[in-house]
């Protein structure tokens, strides 16, 4: 394994051949991705199924990310390690729907020199080419005013803030400033390691989906009943009334997932730690990307 990403110009070519950053939805294919055939990423890579496709991640902390970002009420589509057009170019909401949003928008070159930096490149025998940029998770969102973007970049709480890098920051928020998308920087300083600890270890029961419409009204008609009780009664009740221990799982943990069951994420793993029941606006601050909270200082 390489110790560091190396790319090049043919990288970029190849990538570009096979469609990657292109598509939506179960389509989409990851500009970079976990395989042998890329550079090897700087991070632990992880690979997370959300609806129908595989989530190609290349750190701890964009795994974490992800999660908080399958929680959000509107999610209704993440494509991960997005890449940002060079060029002018359209509105990336018409690939979903085409017209709603009208004209061009700048690309990393024209932005760059806008802010009078050098836009980053790779080069091979002496040939450079233009580095294309990725945001980490791009969200679309589906509100009663139609689709809406939400563009997230990951970073380790202790290097985001050199010269360089928050130069690439900066370019890579403008980039989406000029196309009215609102851009966040997270950062292990936003959100508590016990929930993310919390995330990851029930993720495949959160994710792995219960299409019981009547077991989640009954979960929500007896919610103040599993107040302050321990996890292991609770999934006990529920497994009563549902008669299938695995189904009681991917109830409970969807619906403490999209809000349903509010309880505080603050807790410990041990199945005997009390549940704590939150109001709904205290449960969603504790998500930094649905509360829009940001490390990113100018």
């Amino acid at each position: 394994m390489r110790s560091k990403p190396i790319f090049t110009p043919s990288d970029l070519r190849r990538f570009t051949a096979l469609g990657r950053g292109m598509g939506t939805y179960e389509n989409y294919i990851p500009w970079h991705r976990v395989s042998r055939s890329d550079p090897s990423s700087m991070g632990r890579s992880h690979l997370q199924l959300w609806r129908g496709r595989q989530r190609e991640l290349l750190s701890d902390q964009e795994l974490v990310a992800l999660l908080f970002s399958t929680m959000h009420p509107d999610v209704v589509d993440i494509r991960e390690q997005f890449a940002l057009n060079l060029h002018s170019c359209s509105h990336e909401l018409n690939s979903y729907q085409i017209g709603s949003r009208t004209g061009a928008f700048s690309g990393t070159i024209e932005l760059a020199e806008q802010m009078k930096m050098k836009h980053p490149t790779v080069s091979e025998h002496g040939i450079a080419a233009p580095w294309i940029m990725t945001t980490d998770l791009l969200l679309t969102l589906r509100t009663h005013e139609g689709f809406q973007l939400l563009a997230i970049s990951v970073k380790p709480s202790n290097v985001w803030t050199g010269k360089r890098t928050k130069f690439l920051l900066g370019l890579e928020r403008e980039y989406w400033a000029c196309r009215n998308v609102p851009w966040l920087l997270i950062t292990q300083s936003l959100y508590d390691t016990q929930v993310a600890d919390l995330l990851k270890g029930n993720s495949y029961w959160a994710l792995g989906g219960t299409d019981s419409a009547l077991l989640a009204h009954w979960l929500c008609q007896h919610v103040q009943d599993f107040n302050q009780r321990d996890l292991t009664h609770v999934l006990r009740k529920i497994e009563q009334y549902c008669g299938c221990p695995e189904t009681a799982k991917l109830g409970f943990w969807g619906a403490v997932w999209t809000g349903k069951l509010p309880f505080d994420l603050r807790r410990s793993w041990r199945p005997s730690s009390p549940l704590i029941l939150l109001a709904e606006q205290e449960f969603w601050e504790i998500n930094p990307i649905v509360s829009g909270r940001s490390a990113w200082q100018a």
